[in-house]
């Protein structure tokens, strides 16, 4: 389906599960008439996976299992549901005619661009017909797979709404996206006419954060990196996590759990066994931190400030050594410039959703590599 112009202002709801996999988080954005960078996020609401679907959501990660299209499918619907959920607590059922459209991201349970047959694939689980059915807007999803098919890597798509958000004339500024996995963006100044914005996945974050705490605590994740800090970084284990071989590729490049994963991770640690788990948790945290400042010194150096958002950016102990690694860099969250860390990637969906509306580009090539600019999305109509 092809779209017009699609309402240049008004409210469109952005919703947003990660690798983190710990639920579904919406936000209800207003936008001005042809102004892409004013908008206001009016609500933000959240709603957790429940323990069994979180379950699937993570076995669907990895390949293996018996009937996987058919526990596919029903993920997919379970998903649509929490969706609806958070959509419902963000705008009254009876109210969704003052929506605009809904972003739905949906859930990543692979990423293998330009692998196996030269374009390779993404998949986002989602129901976005259900999810329109249950809430009557329209839904907007499926946003990475055009990018992947113009030969890029379909993610990050989150630089450009960063670049109109973000952006300041006369300083150029960097964000890191503390997710399940690590983003980078680099913005230069607004103002500047041979300026570019470059993005790029950098490593893991609190994919295996989350996962080491989990096992060893029988806790969700790492409330504000405590455990972590109890711990010693071991220096022969954070040499060998920063061998990987991704942390050298040269951007564009993506990852997710199909690198980062509990299995990749155990094979780093065989050669250290006996390591106290609180000592592997501070090594972790400490990897997330290495690969991120040595990504931004690489690509960026001289940046004056780094804004940190994602559900990372609430981990005192990540921001503490984030701001020691960086010295001369200002570390804050990305709350101090407007926009708290667990809405902005729920509002870059809204903003994406506005974009496919309007027949706008929503990537940028010199970020994911694809071949050119391209509208993203697929509208299921209201």
């Amino acid at each position: 389906m092809t779209a017009g112009p699609g309402p240049a202002g008004g409210l469109y709801i952005g919703l947003m599960s990660g690798t983190s996999l710990d639920g579904v988080d919406g936000v209800l954005v207003a936008f001005e008439p042809n102004a892409d960078h004013a908008l206001e996020v009016r609500a933000h609401a959240h709603r957790p996976f429940a323990a069994e679907l979180r379950a699937e959501l993570m076995a669907l990660n990895a390949p293996g299992g018996t009937d996987e299209l058919h526990r596919a499918a029903l993920a997919a619907n379970a998903l649509a549901r929490v969706q609806a959920e958070v959509v419902q607590a963000l705008w009254p059922p009876g109210a969704a005619a003052g929506i605009a459209a809904i972003g739905s991201h949906g859930q990543t349970v692979r990423h293998r661009p330009r692998e196996f047959d030269g374009t390779g694939y993404t998949l986002q689980l989602n129901n976005p017909a259900l999810l329109a059915e249950l809430t009557g807007c329209t839904v907007v999803a499926d946003f990475r797979p055009r990018d992947v098919a113009a030969g890029g890597q379909g993610a990050p798509l989150v630089p450009a709404f960063h670049a109109q958000v973000f952006g300041l004339p006369g300083r150029p500024r960097a964000l890191l996206n503390l997710g399940g996995i690590a983003n980078l963006t680099l913005l230069p100044a607004a103002d500047d006419p041979a300026g570019v914005v470059r993005g790029f996945d950098c490593g893991p974050a609190n994919a295996l954060l989350d996962h080491w705490v989990q096992r060893h605590r029988g806790q969700a994740f790492d409330a504000d990196g405590a455990w972590a800090a109890t711990g010693q970084v071991q220096p022969a284990l954070l040499a060998r996590l920063c061998d990987e071989p991704f942390l050298r590729q040269p951007p564009p490049k993506s990852t997710g759990r199909d690198l980062f994963h509990p299995g990749w991770l155990d094979a780093h640690l065989a050669p250290h066994a006996g390591l106290r788990p609180e000592d592997v948790q501070a090594t972790l945290a400490e990897f997330t931190v290495v690969a991120a400042a040595d990504a931004l010194r690489s690509h960026a150096p001289g940046v004056p400030e780094l804004l940190v958002c994602g559900g990372g950016a609430l981990n005192a102990h990540l921001m503490r050594r984030l701001a020691l690694a960086l010295p001369g860099v200002a570390v804050r969250s990305s709350a101090e410039s407007g926009l708290p860390p667990l809405q902005v990637e729920a509002a870059a969906f809204a903003w994406l959703a506005r974009a496919c509306l309007r027949g706008e580009a929503g990537n940028l090539p010199a970020v994911t590599g694809a071949r050119g600019p391209r509208t993203l999305g697929a509208i299921y109509p209201a």
